[in-house]
């Protein structure tokens, strides 16, 4: 998880080059955001509250895609870089999911 974040605190110096701040800092929020809350979850107060935090962490990590995409689409980002970071959220993204949806189904039994 930590090399994605690596990687998104890099953009905004990438896309500063090219003068664009608003796309650059709101990835930087919720791509930083994720990893807070994550953090957040690993001391919840319960299993509820657990998941209400990864739930949280999976919205922030969809909306890092979104910025991710569309700092792409607006040719902030090359295509190289978009596929590298876009790939790494997304296999998080899967995995948010999957810890959601297993702690979800431990809940039941």
């Amino acid at each position: 998880m930590f090399n994605l974040f690596k990687k998104i605190s890099l953009v905004p110096l990438l896309v500063a080059e090219k003068k664009e701040f608003v796309m650059s800092k709101q990835l930087l929020r919720s791509g930083t955001s994720v990893g807070a809350m994550v953090r957040e979850a690993e001391h919840a107060e319960s299993k509820l509250d657990f998941i209400h935090k990864m739930a949280i962490a999976q919205k922030e990590i969809n909306e890092t895609l979104y910025w991710l995409e569309l700092l792409y689409k607006t040719q902030y980002l090359h295509q190289i870089e978009y596929e590298k970071f876009s790939i790494a959220a997304t296999e998080l993204l899967k995995l948010l999911t999957s810890i959601i949806k297993s702690t979800k189904s431990n809940l039941r039994s």
